[in-house]
């Protein structure tokens, strides 16, 4: 039975979270989302518990294996694919470190990487430095500074386009590009999509299929710190990474490294099944995590109205991105405030919100914010209409006349 109503009770879900107790307002969810006491518990119970290397044999071997099954299967339930495509490491910057060195191996000199100038730098980076190290061309998608919406992909695309590296949610501005109608273009060409997932699977439904790869990290929807990606098994079946002579050959594990990490694999487990009982309804898991996701994204997206209008009503209060679908993410700066100050002075009113570019480097410099770049304020199912409240009052206070800063 899931510990929430069929409606979304952000009381109750606040409940399930130790952390809060603390007395924060969190706005810090992007770069890491709070851990709620059943995924603790999971980790916990599973490093207390007798383990080894997966097997068949022991018991402590059984114990390895069905964590690893069932992490798999969660994810798979999580993203609308396969168990079988699911592929565990220790970051998604070290995952797309990894594939894209692997995919490389394929390229020749003439071939096309697209990258966009909306991403995090680690769907950038990597696949710059591996189409250099190819002798491949790199093109880049920009977009709008005014709206932040992607520009047309078309004119990019021709027949010695390889892959394509987008974000499916700006993680600096909340921004949803159409990802699917992006990679039904890239497709035609017969190129590849590798898109980063990480900023939208915590705020929304997620039916990862039309993507070649699909990359998240459990860490932002209430898991540990760890990434997994998702690619169709026959697809992983084509790619032959570097691995160790005796490591095995089967797909997935292939392209994961030495043992895995069982404790933060369970706990994965663990964020799955509590998002799927937030709100969720259904026969199977994969049911009740749409259903819950879809009355997050109504919470959140509520919320977030709220709470941009009342920045909005602030003087000196410049707020970027403004596209029509987007996560509950804002990013702004204050007149006359560094964001560093900014986010001193929030901290000092219990706020959470950091100020920074958030390795999202490409589109802080597009947007002219440089290194500095502006505070974030990242909404969460946890987050409720006091957490804004506190926000908006700390701001306001800086505009104020007795403001100091």
């Amino acid at each position: 039975m899931s510990a929430f109503d069929s409606a979304f009770d952000v009381v109750a879900v606040r409940k399930q979270f130790p952390a809060l107790d603390e007395g924060a307002a969190h706005f810090d969810g992007p770069g890491g989302s709070q851990t709620p006491q059943a995924v603790a518990d999971a980790v916990a119970r599973t490093m207390t518990s007798a383990l080894a290397n997966r097997g068949q044999l022991t018991a402590a071997e059984r114990r390895a294996d069905e964590i690893v099954v069932g992490a798999r299967q969660a994810m798979a339930d999580l993203l609308g694919t396969t168990a079988q495509g699911i592929v565990f490491g220790r970051s998604m910057t070290q995952l797309t470190y990894d594939f894209s060195r692997t995919l490389a191996k394929t390229w020749s000199a003439g071939d096309e990487v697209i990258v966009s100038r909306l991403d995090h730098d680690a769907n950038v980076r990597p696949w710059v430095q591996a189409a250099e190290a190819a002798g491949a061309t790199v093109k880049w998608l920009g977009f709008d500074p005014e709206t932040s919406e992607l520009d047309d992909i078309a004119p990019l695309l021709t027949d010695r386009t390889r892959l394509v590296a987008v974000t499916a949610a700006s993680n600096l501005l909340g921004t949803r590009p159409d990802t699917q109608r992006i990679a039904d273009q890239v497709h035609a060409t017969g190129a590849l999509i590798y898109v980063d997932g990480v900023h939208l699977t915590a705020h929304a439904p997620v039916d990862a299929r039309y993507a070649d790869f699909y990359v998240c990290s459990p860490y932002k929807f209430f898991g540990p710190h760890l990434g997994a990606l998702t690619a169709a098994p026959e697809l992983l079946e084509t790619l032959k990474p570097d691995k160790l002579l005796p490591s095995t050959d089967v797909v997935p594990e292939r392209f994961e490294f030495g043992t895995l990490p069982y404790e933060l694999l369970a706990g994965t487990t663990a964020a799955v099944e509590f998002i799927a009982g937030l709100a969720g309804s259904g026969d199977t898991r994969r049911e009740r995590l749409i259903s819950s996701l879809g009355a997050v994204e109504a919470h959140e997206d509520a919320l977030r109205d709220n709470l941009e209008a009342a920045l909005r009503a602030i003087p000196g209060v410049t707020l970027y991105g403004h596209a029509a679908h987007r996560t509950p993410t804002l990013l702004f700066t204050v007149d006359g405030h560094t964001p560093a100050g900014v986010a001193e002075h929030l901290a000092k009113a219990g706020v959470n919100a950091p100020a920074g570019s958030f390795y999202a480097y490409e589109p802080a410099r597009h947007l002219g914010l440089g290194p500095a770049g502006a505070i974030r304020a990242g909404l969460a199912p946890y987050t409720d209409q006091s957490d804004v409240d506190r926000l908006v009052a700390a701001v306001a206070a800086l505009t104020g006349p007795r403001s100091t800063n």
